[in-house]
């Protein structure tokens, strides 16, 4: 299995266009060992051929770009044969939108997800020029199904959505739906010929059974890696909101992830969608030393793995 991670960070990348907090900062002078990133996008392909992207950021096209793997090879082409979302966040799918230019598109996301991203949003006319220019495919959960080719051939993938904690997207809070299992998942994608496993869990309220167990079969996991600390934007004075209440839980501390996950032996796992407030942004902070020593990786833009 080929992974690129095209973008890493949290919603607003890093540097964030309307932050001059030191992360970034140090981006945009040159004065901290902090390296520049988008907003998270990951590429996934059995072949080399055929890629599969997890989430859409709104930098997709910029994304694609960075990589040439996914240049069209043809006067209209694509090698992305489909897009998986994990939940309906902005920063995961305002990138659909990017993708208008008369091209056919398959979506793979819960009901939950489709529906809040469709319905009353006149927006989503702009995918609708043609028929069939998107074709939603539904991830059921606790149900593997094969990744398929535009044309109905095998993409050497299959994929296992499965509940992860979180919360109901910002522009969707206060209309009167509650947040259900559906509207965030964890991904168990497997390549079909070496049963190599990666799990994507890239926004985490809290661990579960259900997580711990996807993520203790992975041979590759990308994990939550949004806030070091539970109280990082409310001591910065950037939100009174806590990690939790934003729904994804912080690395550090005793009850965060890099403790609760320290039993797990994993080959590869590889902190993801990084806030721009994070210390662990900085090649040379404590942070960044704890999580290396406990055989943690931070993501980068145009990270290759090869499983």
């Amino acid at each position: 299995m080929k992974i690129r991670v095209l973008g890493s960070a949290a919603g607003g990348g890093c540097p964030q266009w309307n932050c001059a907090y030191r992360n970034c900062r140090g981006v945009r002078d040159g004065s901290l060992r902090i390296e520049a990133r988008t907003q998270e996008c990951v590429a996934v392909s059995s072949d080399g051929e055929a890629w599969f992207l997890l989430n859409a950021s709104p930098e997709i096209r910029a994304q694609i770009e960075s990589f040439p793997a996914l240049h069209p090879r043809g006067l209209r082409h694509s090698p992305i044969e489909g897009i998986l979302l994990t939940n309906g966040d902005l920063d995961h799918t305002l990138g659909l939108l990017s993708l208008r230019e008369s091209h056919p598109l398959a979506v793979y996301s819960t009901e939950a997800v489709r529906r809040g991203f469709v319905e009353s949003n006149v927006l989503y006319r702009t995918l609708q020029r043609f028929p069939g220019q998107v074709t939603w495919r539904t991830l059921p959960l606790q149900g593997e199904i094969e990744l398929e080719r535009r044309g109905g051939g095998s993409s050497g993938l299959s994929v296992e959505a499965f509940a992860a904690p979180g919360k109901l997207p910002i522009h969707l809070e206060g209309l009167g739906a509650a947040a259900g299992a559906g509207e965030n998942v964890g991904l168990r994608i497997r390549e079909l010929s070496s049963g190599r496993v990666l799990v994507y869990l890239s926004t985490v309220a809290r661990l579960t059974g259900e997580t711990l167990s996807a993520a203790g079969r992975a041979d590759c996991l990308f994990f939550d890696g949004t806030f070091w600390s539970e109280d990082e934007l409310r001591e910065l004075g950037a939100s009174e909101k806590s990690a939790r209440e934003m729904a994804h839980l912080p690395i550090g501390g005793e009850n965060g992830s890099l403790a609760a996950l320290r039993e797990a032996r994993l080959p590869l796992r590889i902190y993801i969608h990084l806030n721009n407030t994070n210390p662990v942004l900085l090649e040379d902070s404590p942070e960044r030393a704890a999580v290396e020593s406990a055989g943690w990786r931070i993501a980068r833009d145009g990270m290759e793995i090869a499983l």
